[in-house]
């Protein structure tokens, strides 16, 4: 019985680690695109003048991008530290599987 749960858990895990890995993979991405955008404010910006309307515009986007990014980090380091956690957690079950197995069959 032992076995067949570890089984279960570990297709759980499987699942959630997917899960995890997906959408830290989507956080990189929108980073990039992050991260692009504001590479083409900071050209656009280059030919106004400091104190011009357009440029404090571009500024104030220049920064919500910013903290958009700071937001996407503290996401990106919340599922990375899930996914330590989950991966210590299949450790865990697969030494329980493998104790079930040498209980039952090995001696």
């Amino acid at each position: 019985m032992g076995l067949l749960v570890s089984q279960f858990q570990l297709a759980q895990i499987n699942n959630y680690r997917s899960d995890l890995e997906y959408k830290i993979n989507l956080i990189a991405s929108t980073k990039l695109d992050l991260s692009a955008q504001i590479n083409d404010i900071v050209g656009l910006g280059s030919d106004m003048e400091p104190d011009s309307p357009e440029m404090k515009a571009l500024e104030k986007k220049k920064e919500r991008l910013y903290q958009a990014e700071k937001a996407l980090d503290q996401k990106l380091q919340r599922y990375q530290q899930q996914l330590e956690m989950i991966n210590a957690q299949e450790q865990s079950v697969r030494q329980t599987a493998q104790q079930a197995v040498q209980r039952s069959f090995g001696g």
